[in-house]
């Protein structure tokens, strides 16, 4: 609760002052950039308490729109595949270990939504920082992933308490040439389940366009 409130007074902070940073910029051809689309692959780590960590890597895209210089809001929503993870036993007698290969039935879907406060307008390199909500579903299939199970993610929303409240404090940064860029960003996913926050490594990473 106290990092979801020190985002949200960065934030504040940030929106206020967008105006003058507004007003230093006025002329730039940077700032005529009004929306910007994109697309990513995701590494989420989701560690749980008491439960091992599982990486998962997904696709997703984005959507944002200028509403200054230097402040966008943007939404975006990715889902993670399946997960093969290894198991190990030791029998009790002897020295004997065995593993299995096993496929997670989960699926992370996250849906995010919120503020991007952007660091430099005059170059083709930028940095920025974010904060955003939205929700994670953890949607079960004992399919591979594909579109049908994507969908069917979308039939288990807020289906058994797997939906829950996510908060999504990141960073990064964009490389431009021209209206075609890369962009970076990595940040704390966090979600809570009754009451308990769990926070998780989320990174992204792929094209985008500006214009």
């Amino acid at each position: 609760m106290k990092r979801l409130l020190a985002c949200a007074g960065l934030a504040g902070v940030l929106a206020l002052s967008s105006p003058l940073f507004a007003q230093a910029q006025a002329g730039n051809p940077y700032s005529l950039n009004h929306v910007e689309l994109g697309v990513y692959g995701d590494l989420f780590r989701v560690a749980p308490a008491g439960a091992a960590t599982v990486n998962y890597l997904g696709l997703g895209g984005r959507f944002g729109f200028s509403v200054s210089p230097h402040v966008q809001l943007e939404a975006e929503m990715n889902y993670d595949f399946e997960k093969n993870y290894t198991t190990t036993t030791t029998t009790t007698v002897g020295t004997t270990t065995t593993s299995t290969t096993v496929t997670s039935q989960l699926r992370p879907l996250t849906g995010l939504f919120g503020p991007r406060f952007q660091i430099g307008t005059s170059g083709p390199l930028r940095g920025f920082l974010t904060a955003k909500a939205g929700f994670i579903e953890y949607s079960y299939s004992n399919n591979a992933a594909s579109g049908s199970s994507f969908s069917n993610s979308f039939n288990q929303f807020n289906n058994g308490g797997n939906t829950h409240f996510a908060a999504y404090p990141g960073g990064g940064i964009e490389l431009f040439a021209g209206p075609f860029g890369i962009r970076f960003e990595a940040g704390d996913e966090i979600w809570l389940n009754n009451g308990t926050a769990y926070n998780n490594l989320r990174a992204t990473f792929g094209p985008t366009l500006r214009f």
